[in-house]
């Protein structure tokens, strides 16, 4: 049996370093990513098939820009606060214990903080290969590098 001693196996996640690079969009939009903060709880553990972040918003913040992925499941579970869901279908106000489903190529989404506290959710994607993000009210589209990264690059509308 091989030894899981240098592995991490369990943690808090509240104490996992926050992401050094707040935000992979390029101004003018990583501006308004400024109150967001991920932990990147998923890479901790190794996992490959699916990702987890335990993101918090400041007041007045984003998540990210409202968006759909191609490829990519995504799910959020809210902890604290009090976000607003934006869609391109309608806004919903959440509360702690609510969660919403993003099936890929489906409804576009974001997370805003309207509040005036912190907001804490837990986020997972999948992280299917050939993954292709749209911004349907921005300049923008994020492609799945090779080396697992997103790319994002300015488009014309």
């Amino acid at each position: 049996m091989e030894s899981v001693s240098s592995a991490t196996i369990a943690t808090i996640a509240r104490d996992v370093p926050l992401r050094e690079k707040p935000s992979n969009y390029p101004e003018p939009f990583f501006s308004r990513m400024k109150g967001r903060s991920k932990r990147v709880l998923g890479d901790l553990f190794g996992l490959k098939n699916f990702g987890v972040n335990l993101t918090s918003l400041a007041p007045g913040s984003e998540s990210a820009l409202l968006h759909r992925h191609s490829k990519q499941d995504e799910f959020i579970y809210v902890l604290e606060g009090e976000p607003t869901l934006v869609t391109d279908q309608g806004e919903v106000q959440l509360r702690p214990g609510m969660c919403a489903g993003f099936p890929a190529s489906e409804i576009a989404h974001q997370l805003v903080n309207r509040t005036g506290v912190e907001v804490t959710f837990l986020d997972v994607g999948d992280r299917s290969p050939g993954d292709e993000g749209s911004y349907p009210y921005d300049d923008l589209k994020a492609v799945m590098g090779e080396d697992g990264h997103w790319l994002l690059i300015a488009t014309e509308i």
